[in-house]
């Protein structure tokens, strides 16, 4: 049977895009994270993860991106299993169908705005000028168009992050990831970019994931869910 999942304005959604089943993850010490955790995520679908310092949050993004491994339960996006990629084709799926925003930017500062937000394009095509022209109307779509020659020092934190989130959807991802994406900005300019990034994951139809300790990060999300040691619970 499809799963049905429910948005916040009562638009129902199918089958999920990202699909978790009974994951689990501890850290030397030993120390269990969680364990026996569910998700389901949908096309258009955001979803925030709150939770104490130290519960794990980043780790289950890590986990989610294929950048760390679980020690037990299976991920599936779009159909495919992380369990039967190994090392190389997690990497190209990461490449091609995974979008990350974080709290600290990573922008580089050597390159300018559009080769910035062109890197996930210059990973998996060999087309530059499709590259530059798809970043230059990523820029647009969050309000930097006519800045892709510049570069980072010209720009303010909240500049950074729509950058940021730029590169995340350059490459139209499936899942579209984002730790603490405002932890760095104002509660003015948090507003705007959270707006934005929540308009650009329905937008897009992709499946998005943030973890955050602001309840105003939170709420403007589709769901918020608390993770604990027994995986996550509805808020």
């Amino acid at each position: 049977m499809a799963s049905v999942i429910r948005h916040h304005d009562g638009m129902v959604a199918g089958n999920p895009i990202l699909h978790v089943q009974a994951l689990g993850k501890s850290v030397p010490g030993p120390r269990r994270l969680f364990q026996d955790l569910d998700l389901a995520v949908a096309a258009g679908e955001l979803v925030a993860i709150v939770g104490e310092s130290g519960v794990g949050k980043s780790t289950l993004l890590n986990v989610l991106a294929g950048l760390d491994l679980a020690d037990q339960g299976r991920i599936t996006l779009g159909g495919v299993d992380f369990a039967a990629l190994g090392d190389t084709a997690r990497t190209r799926l990461r490449r091609e169908r995974i979008g990350f925003v974080f709290q600290a930017f990573h922008i580089l500062p050597y390159l300018t705005l559009s080769q910035n937000v062109a890197l996930p394009l210059a990973l998996v095509s060999n087309d530059a000028v499709a590259a530059q022209s798809r970043a230059d109307a990523m820029l647009d779509a969050v309000g930097l168009g006519g800045r892709g020659p510049g570069y980072a020092r010209d720009l303010s934190g909240g500049e950074l992050q729509r950058v940021a989130i730029a590169r995340a959807l350059v490459h139209r991802p499936a899942l579209i990831l984002a730790d603490e994406p405002t932890g760095n900005l104002d509660p003015g300019t948090a507003a705007k970019v959270l707006a934005l990034f929540a308009d650009a994951v329905r937008t897009q139809g992709a499946a998005g994931v943030m973890v955050t300790h602001s309840d105003a990060c939170a709420a403007v999300a589709d769901r918020v869910l608390r993770l604990t040691g027994d995986g996550l619970v509805a808020v």
